[in-house]
């Protein structure tokens, strides 16, 4: 089975927590504070790997998770970094994040990689806390949580060409004529379910990949029948080869068919119907497929199009198909992305990642939540001096102090701070 579409939910890991420890070395009978720092979690990357075709690997596992940073240790030791979580995906996948549905990243070339979610950072030792008033501080400060995220990815096949057109009118017979691939083929009237590549060779160091694209029908800019799925998979290619039945044995029109794909085509993305497009007349052995042919060339050359006739059950036009493909390839550039705006990594910075801080009155409690509130409480340690004057510190520099006064906060009310409950003391 073709899988070319998932979605899997990815968290990085926590930092490891800072240590509260003291020397205790024979000559040192005044010790000191020595807890080390804790290790910083490990990230989730995607890294394209050229021997995957299919996003198979993510059918059945939905979860993946980077290990935690250890935590820190005496003697000023740090904890060991976790490790990163490597996942590979095949050239051609496109990244969003589920929740905005934006384009956070676009994997095409070998060896691309790219941070998905970015591993927490670890607490500071209780060593780092030193001050010239405060020599020795029983708290460290716990690591901070690694992102996590729920993303799709999605596969867009890497194909210079595409053969498109209605089911049965020979895309697969052609592709498994002037390439190696060995496609499934039979006279059925419903459409290829998963895409074939296969490799067209002209000479020593000339070739290019042309994919046999899910068929389409009338509607599927509107996701009927295979809908999407297919116009996807015609978004990388640089030429499309458009093949029409001219025989007319199916008893459908020539030129009703060519117009209607392009229809489907632009309904989709102007920029995609917009893309080169040659026109091929196949079952040319078939009887009044002449007739067929010369009706559909006098009215799509008018649009500007090339057209060229072949029979793919005699091999009759298709050498001269393959290479008047080459030349028409050498022509074309590269095609612009049909994406206005790959978001990229930046949005997801983890220093501006839940460090919101919100503040409200309900039921006469004062409740203030928001992690950087859950993670100064989880490092403060209320029965020390030293730290609980630490946590007064920062929640009147974050302006906390002063936005309850606004609230109305007054002496003794009831001051909620992530699950702790305090009396207000100014």
């Amino acid at each position: 089975m073709f899988i070319d579409k998932v979605e899997i939910h990815v968290k990085a890991g926590d930092g490891g927590n800072g240590a509260v420890a003291f020397r205790r070395e024979k000559y040192e009978p005044s010790g000191g504070p020595a807890g080390g720092d804790g290790g910083n979690g490990g990230s989730v990357l995607l890294k394209v790997d050229e021997g995957i075709r299919t996003l198979m690997d993510y059918r059945y596992t939905t979860h993946y998770k980077a290990e935690r940073g250890q935590d820190g240790r005496n003697k000023k030791q740090f904890g060991k970094k976790g490790e990163d979580l490597v996942l590979t995906v095949p050239p051609g996948t496109v990244v969003r994040d589920k929740k905005t549905n934006k384009i956070i990243a676009d994997l095409t070339k070998k060896e691309d990689i790219f941070t998905i979610a970015k591993g927490g950072k670890g607490g500071k030792g209780n060593a780092k806390f030193t001050t010239s008033t405060r020599q020795a501080p029983r708290f460290a400060e716990s690591g901070s949580k690694g992102q996590e995220r729920w993303i799709v990815l999605e596969l867009k096949l890497l194909a210079d060409v595409g053969l498109i057109g209605f089911p049965n009118v020979g895309k697969s017979t052609l592709l498994s004529i002037i390439t190696d691939a060995k496609p499934k083929i039979a006279n059925y009237h419903f459409t290829t379910i998963t895409p074939n590549l296969g490799v067209v060779k002209i000479g020593e160091g000339k070739s290019y990949v042309i994919a046999d694209i899910p068929g389409l029908i009338e509607g599927a800019h509107k996701g009927v029948g295979l809908g999407h799925e297919f116009l996807r998979h015609t978004e990388r290619t640089r030429l499309l080869v458009h093949i029409v039945d001219v025989s007319g044995q199916e008893g459908r029109d020539p030129i009703e068919d060519f117009n209607k794909i392009n229809e489907e085509l632009e309904k989709y993305s102007s920029r995609l119907y917009d893309r080169p497009q040659i026109v091929v007349g196949n079952k040319m052995d078939l009887p009044n497929s002449e007739e067929g042919f010369k009706r559909l060339k006098e009215n799509v050359e008018k649009e500007g199009y090339e057209v060229y006739s072949i029979s793919a059950a005699t091999k009759q036009g298709i050498k001269e198909l393959k290479y008047n493909i080459w030349n028409k390839l050498n022509e074309i550039p590269e095609p612009e992305p049909l994406y206005e705006e790959v978001v990229g990594e930046s949005i997801y910075d983890i220093d501006n990642v839940d460090n919101k801080v919100t503040i409200r009155k309900e039921k006469g409690k004062y409740i203030v939540e928001g992690y950087p509130m859950e993670k100064l409480v989880a490092s403060t340690n209320f029965d020390d001096l030293d730290s609980l004057r630490h946590f007064q510190k920062v929640i009147r520099k974050r302006g906390i102090i002063d936005e309850l006064r606004e609230l109305g906060v007054q002496e003794e009310d009831i001051v909620n701070i992530c699950g702790f409950e305090f009396e207000f003391f100014d």
